[in-house]
């Protein structure tokens, strides 16, 4: 444990320690779900209660984001509504927002502790030593760090696939980004870890795990001796204890010949891929500190979709960009028209204080970025039901969740290639099972299928 993390909280004694209700909610990526998973895990190991954020609590705790301004609007608002729906509760603030900011969040109303992201995974051993009190910043220096430390669990209550955080920071320095701040710099869990925490969450009955980091990609560059992703994978599919295995978002020029080699080999690993291309402008592109150019990310995709027939590529894009005219913007999407992608994630640019791009020229105006955005997600929902509809007909397996579409009342579910489908037919004990299903029909994405056999 780093220095420091375990202390307790000032002026309380350890004797003071009992059973508390506590609210968790969490913001952000799956890394921090993942972590907030863990957090869940341990407090109820201890003996504590979790309810709901809008329930009675003895303590709240907010795991926080600040990849975007709305993010720290966001996570200020529900320290808000903590403090007026349990105004005698204190409350536990960690996260991103939490590590970048904290002289902010300290003066927010009932907080009593401010957890960077190393004491995070302190939290459940001070959640029942705290009482009122002055606020307390537990915050180190992030970027200092060199050893992987996560919060780990075998349950994701309402969830059929489990997420497993096998790398944590970033090393990379674009231009828009404050994560490596807020996360320092890329570390990996050792392989040995990785394999014992898939064992467990196999064991526990999950039959798809999704493998997460905050640079997924960078993988085991850190460790002694450096490994890498692809033979991640092939030593977690040759232990033979996952029944399906999806990766998280990796950069485009970690999608090596060696990665797309596990694609097309693996019986267990999906096909499917989430690949940031933020800018289909070179000129932005390199604004933004990305070291690859748009005929670089077409020959990636079309290589993907050629070498892995029905893979699901999706892409991440950002508008708005300091120096993003209407040429640019448009050569963004023209550039995603024409791209064999399935589905997009758009985000508006946001000012983060700290980082390049936050003194670049050129500001695009906030209500020009958000009618750019829109017109990108209209894209978006166009690819992905022009996707769901050339998978019909098609042989899927399908991973059916644990709970019905509240629509229709069909039991739901994922292919491999990320589609999402309702099942026609079938009965509850198909939950959390792998079914191969025939695609019957596509609307709005969102496809229809017949079962043929139960894995």
């Amino acid at each position: 444990m780093d220095q420091d993390l375990g202390k307790p909280i000032q002026g309380v004694q350890v004797p003071d320690e009992k059973p508390r209700r506590v609210a968790l909610v969490t913001l952000g990526c799956k890394v921090n779900q993942c972590e907030s998973a863990g957090i869940a895990e341990r407090l109820r190991q201890r003996g504590h209660t979790l309810v709901g954020f809008e329930e009675e609590a003895d303590v709240c705790i907010v795991n926080t984001c600040t990849v975007t301004a709305s993010t720290d609007y966001q996570s200020r608002q529900l320290i808000r509504r903590a403090a007026r729906r349990n105004p005698q509760a204190p409350v536990i603030v960690t996260g991103c927002y939490a590590q970048v900011a904290p002289e902010q969040i300290e003066t927010l109303p009932n907080v009593r502790l401010v957890a960077g992201n190393l004491e995070k995974q302190t939290i459940p051993d001070l959640v029942g030593m705290l009482n009122g009190g002055p606020p307390e910043v537990r915050v180190q220096d992030i970027g200092k760090t060199r050893r992987f430390s996560g919060l780990t669990a075998d349950r994701f209550p309402d969830r059929t696939r489990a997420f497993l955080k096998i790398q944590d920071g970033c090393d990379a320095r674009c231009s828009y980004c404050i994560v490596p701040m807020a996360r320092g710099p890329s570390r990996s869990m050792p392989i040995r870890d990785v394999l014992g925490r898939v064992e467990a969450l196999s064991g526990a009955g999950y039959r798809e795990i999704v493998l997460t980091g905050v640079h997924l990609g960078a993988w085991g560059a850190d460790l002694s001796p450096a490994m890498d992703l692809p033979s991640l994978l092939r030593a977690i599919e040759a232990a033979g204890r996952v029944g399906r295995l999806r990766l998280s978002s990796i950069e485009p020029l970690e999608v090596t010949a060696g990665l797309l080699a596990c694609l097309k080999e693996s019986a267990v690993l999906c096909p499917h891929l989430h690949i940031p291309l933020q800018s289909g402008d070179d000129r932005i592109l390199s604004a933004m500190g990305r070291h690859y150019d748009r005929r670089f990310f077409r020959d990636l995709v079309d290589r993907i979709v050629a070498e892995i027939p029905g893979a699901a590529v999706g892409v991440d894009v950002m508008t708005g960009f300091p120096g993003e005219g209407h040429r640019e913007f448009e050569n963004t999407a023209e550039f995603l028209r024409s791209l064999p992608v399935s589905y997009l994630h758009v985000f508006p640019y946001s000012e983060r204080p700290g980082t390049a791009a936050a003194s670049l020229p050129g500001r695009v105006e906030a209500a020009v970025r958000s009618q750019r955005a829109a017109a990108l997600r209209a894209l978006g929902l166009a690819k992905r039901a022009d996707f769901a509809k050339r998978a019909v007909g098609s042989r899927q397996t399908v991973l059916v969740e644990g709970s019905l579409d509240r629509k229709t009342g069909l039991l739901k579910g994922f292919t491999g290639n990320y589609i999402p489908v309702l099942l026609s037919g079938g009965n509850e004990e198909w939950m959390n099972r792998l079914v191969d299903v025939v695609i019957e029909s596509a609307e709005a994405g969102t496809a229809t299928a017949r079962v043929c056999h139960e894995q």
